[in-house]
């Protein structure tokens, strides 16, 4: 990472932990860092907007210097594996908010 500018963190997890999200959010702005996640959409998506937002979090993967998985009781859904094997495919350092059960 480049000395000078402030670290850059991608959050991974289930849009449904909103309250999780911001609180995250907060907390590691607090920190000075840089926070890229997922936004929320007001209408239920379609297929291909679906597939499209996640192409889009892929970008903020890349964009990253780690990416932080929330979850909540350590059940990570199968869109948040994807992302995470994306991360560490890229070689971006992987961590969590709390243990996984299945990771």
């Amino acid at each position: 990472m480049e000395t000078g500018r402030p670290r850059v963190v991608c959050l991974c997890g289930s849009m449904r932990l909103r309250e999780l999200f911001e609180s995250e959010r907060r907390r590691l702005t607090a920190e000075s860092v840089i926070v890229l996640a997922p936004e929320p959409v007001d209408v239920e998506p379609t297929a291909s907007m679906r597939e499209a937002l996640g192409a889009l979090h892929l970008r903020r993967i890349d964009l990253a210097d780690e990416v932080r998985v929330l979850s909540r009781g350590g059940v990570l859904g199968e869109a948040t594996r994807r992302e995470i094997a994306y991360a560490r495919e890229r070689n971006k350092p992987v961590t969590f908010l709390e243990p996984t059960l299945d990771m």
